[in-house]
């Protein structure tokens, strides 16, 4: 590895693991789940949209016309917390995925397990929300499968959709098209959703002013593409395994190195609280409301300034560069002026958060 030395703080060993079983680890977004998909079901299911391991698969349509499809299931506990609930995670996680592959959201489908003796009232909210933030991201649940299972087997209730949307002409964005040179944008806090959910089961023990931040991301990604087009190299939603999941992804799929500067400041201070009593990195933190951007330098402080002038990006900020040095590493500057490695997680740092 050329350049500097990096220093690389105390690391917790690699948990001990059952070779024969699944674990809560598998579901990580961190090393054991993409240890699952490489051997587990690529070599099954293999083919050339499954391999890229996008946020869903590009498929062509009529003519030159390209369709994005994405499916996502949610088991998050609990079922509603500050900020939304499974449903309204439901129909942005899904349709967030779709944004991603630059597509313009079109259609949702959605299954839904039940579990025997669900209050009603609570299917109502959660339905309820769910149908509103459909209706706000303009796109209409159109089939839909139910199942109802026995008593203390589904937690309540678990969601699988399948989102669809229609890619526009010359609007590429993917994890394999990051460039040596291109500026990394974050749109805004990080950490706030999976804090969110720890204080709302009770596993902080401590009250944080936190709420999940769950939307949908399609507006700040039509005005990147009006704004920037082609620029736009790398689109992502950093939810399960947070930002440096997302950052390790896309470095190895573009074989770039990332370099992080400053991105403790895109930590809101409740969270980072959290963390530290924790003794979590909030760069591994769930979200479920922001997008990690690859932009070409030359468009770098357009792109910030199209995020900052919407809602959802008004906090948006550079955090981080594509460099040519220590392809597929991310590495962060730290407030002592040295380096860390950002690696991905080996197991679970916070299980069933979406």
């Amino acid at each position: 590895m050329s350049g500097k030395a990096l220093a690389v703080g105390p690391a917790c060993p690699v948990p001990a693991q059952d070779v024969e079983r699944v674990q809560l680890g598998h579901g990580s977004g961190g090393k054991l789940s993409r240890q699952l998909l490489r051997d587990r079901f690529l070599p099954r299911f293999s083919n050339p949209a499954l391999d890229l391991l996008g946020d869903g698969a590009v498929l062509p349509a009529t003519g030159s016309s390209r369709l994005a499809m994405s499916t996502d299931t949610f088991v998050v506990r609990p079922l509603e917390f500050p900020g939304g609930n499974i449903g309204t995670l439901a129909v942005h996680g899904t349709l967030n995925d779709v944004a991603m592959m630059g597509a313009r959201p079109m259609a949702l489908s959605a299954g839904f397990v039940l579990e025997e003796g669900l209050p009603l009232d609570l299917l109502d909210r959660i339905l309820d929300a769910m149908a509103e933030a459909a209706r706000q991201a303009g796109v209409d649940l159109v089939a839909g499968d139910t199942k109802v299972v026995e008593r203390g087997k589904a937690d309540g209730l678990y969601i699988s959709t399948t989102g669809l949307g229609l890619i526009a002409d010359g609007f590429t964005p993917s994890p394999q098209a990051a460039e040596v040179g291109d500026v990394v944008l974050v749109s805004g806090p990080i950490g706030c959703h999976g804090v969110t959910i720890l204080a709302t089961r009770g596993d902080i023990g401590f009250e944080v002013e936190t709420e999940s931040d769950t939307a949908s991301l399609h507006p700040l990604v039509e005005r990147l593409r009006k704004s920037c087009g082609d620029a736009v190299h790398v689109l992502r939603d950093p939810t399960r395994g947070g930002v440096a999941s997302a950052l390790n992804e896309i470095a190895e799929a573009s074989d770039i190195g990332v370099e992080l500067d400053g991105i403790e400041k895109a930590v809101p201070a409740p969270v980072q609280g959290a963390c530290e009593m924790l003794g979590l990195d909030p760069l591994y933190v769930a979200n479920e409301g922001i997008l990690v951007a690859f932009i070409a330098a030359s468009a770098a402080d357009q792109a910030l300034a199209v995020l900052q002038g919407h809602p959802l990006g008004r906090e948006a900020r550079i955090i981080g560069r594509a460099v040519d040095r220590h392809p597929g590493m991310v590495v962060a500057r730290t407030g002592l002026g040295g380096t860390r490695i950002v690696d991905l997680l080996p197991g679970a740092q916070l299980p069933r958060i979406c």
